[in-house]
């Protein structure tokens, strides 16, 4: 018997930054990475609840949180309820270079094997993360939607997740400096220089500077310039766009990259806690399918 869209389940974690009515869609599970906040472990409920206007007030004001992965009861509670129901999971995970999620993921699916052996969980290593592993989630999403089978998807996800490009600029570079990817006399000196750094994530998962501008405006520039040298003018592609609560240099960025032609669609989100509490407010990235990264 062939796969239905309503016999597979695709289970997401926060990383994604996927926008709030997104997730709320059928056959999408989310499940929130824990976000330590102000002396309380708060699951991040992709801005539903714990919003992320109050998330990069409070970092603004000097608020320090910390990221904790999700633990494997909470993958085993959801895994083991729709096993139940007799249908096929995908868990597209944040990659496993920046959180220990996945892992909880493997050992939760070697429980529920143990109880049911003839259940079907698949966990996909996005190696990508905010909207980059959005755009997977999307993707997947319209490939279920159009009836195609569990295989079909884990297959298209393995071969297509390092085409995903993660191209960002930061605005507050002691951010940067806190999580050990700047040194302090580095974020010193581009601070007092007005450096914007631009990075990208690589094939491992893992940010890697890229390059360094004299102000915003330059790097905003550089990203779509990016964009335009990585992109096929005549391939139309959804694109996502996230940001740090700065909508406004998010909408700048949209109608550079727009000008390349070859924009069908672009998804607008919040970066959240997981990739958030690590680039402060400013964080603008752009993400999109490339030959590769």
């Amino acid at each position: 018997m062939s796969e239905t869209h309503s016999e597979i389940i695709l289970v997401i974690d926060s990383g994604c930054d996927l926008p709030l009515e997104y997730i709320k869609q059928d056959n999408i599970v989310p499940l929130g990475l824990i976000c330590n906040f102000k002396g309380k472990a708060i699951k991040d409920d992709f801005g539903e609840k714990f919003t992320r206007k109050d998330f990069y007030n409070a970092l603004r004001q000097g608020e320090m949180p910390t990221t904790s992965q999700i633990n494997s009861q909470r993958f085993v509670d959801v895994f083991r309820k729709h096993v139940l129901q007799k249908k096929s999971i995908i868990y597209i995970a944040m990659s496993s270079a920046l959180t220990g999620t996945i892992n909880s993921a493997n050992i939760a699916r070697g429980t529920i094997l143990e109880e049911v052996a003839s259940a079907d969980i698949s966990i996909v290593d996005s190696k990508c993360a905010s909207l980059g592993e959005g755009l997977l989630v999307y993707y997947a999403y319209e490939m279920l939607k159009k009836g195609k089978n569990k295989q079909e998807i884990v297959t298209w996800l393995e071969e297509n997740k390092l085409k995903i490009n993660h191209w960002f600029t930061v605005n507050d570079l002691n951010h940067l400096k806190r999580g050990g990817r700047i040194s302090n006399s580095a974020a010193a000196v581009g601070s007092l220089l007005n450096i914007k750094p631009v990075l990208f994530v690589d094939n491992e998962g893992r940010l890697i500077p890229y390059s360094k501008c004299r102000g915003r405006k330059k790097a905003i520039n550089t990203l779509a310039q990016i964009y335009k040298e990585r992109t096929d003018p005549k391939k139309e592609q959804v694109i996502a766009i996230g940001h740090g609560d700065c909508f406004e240099d998010a909408l700048t960025l949209a109608s550079l990259v727009r000008q390349h032609g070859n924009v069908k669609d672009i998804i607008f989100s919040y970066v959240g806690t997981a990739i958030g509490s690590h680039t402060g407010p400013g964080i603008l990235g752009l993400y999109f399918i490339a030959k590769e990264r």
